[in-house]
């Protein structure tokens, strides 16, 4: 288990922009299990959407790239690197996530050529899937 503090010395994301609570399990270079906890005062509900909150889509899936991004920078060989989105393929949302959802974030690493990669990325809430898709990144 990771919290926020170990997370940070990983990753280079702070608030508000940090969008994972903890880390259950990672593999450097290969996999890793997250959690947002997403609570009612998060920045975005303010207008997305004021008396009706829902965690926007893009959100999740930033959620998700920072799990995958735990996974490749806890490689010795990326310290100090940057993961950056090479792009979004296959991205589908299932389920609406809400103030007081456990949002387990899940991202295997399975593909990497040179600083290129694609994570096959998977959001669910109660074993109910919110979101998949692949997310490839690129190491600077």
């Amino acid at each position: 288990m990771l919290n926020k503090d170990e997370i940070k010395q990983i990753i280079p994301q702070r608030e508000p922009f940090l969008m994972i609570d903890e880390i259950e399990e990672f593999i450097p270079g290969e996999s890793a299990i997250a959690y947002k906890y997403v609570n009612e005062d998060e920045w975005y509900f303010k207008g997305h959407f004021p008396g009706n909150p829902i965690m926007p889509g893009v959100l999740i899936t930033e959620s998700l790239a920072q799990t995958g991004a735990v996974a490749i920078l806890s490689m010795e060989e990326n310290k100090g690197k940057n993961a950056l989105f090479g792009g979004i393929d296959k991205m589908k949302f299932k389920k609406i996530v809400l103030p007081g959802d456990k949002l387990k974030l899940e991202v295997k690493i399975i593909k990497k050529k040179g600083p290129i990669g694609i994570g096959q990325a998977m959001a669910t809430v109660d074993g109910k899937v919110a979101a998949k898709g692949e997310l490839t990144f690129a190491l600077v």
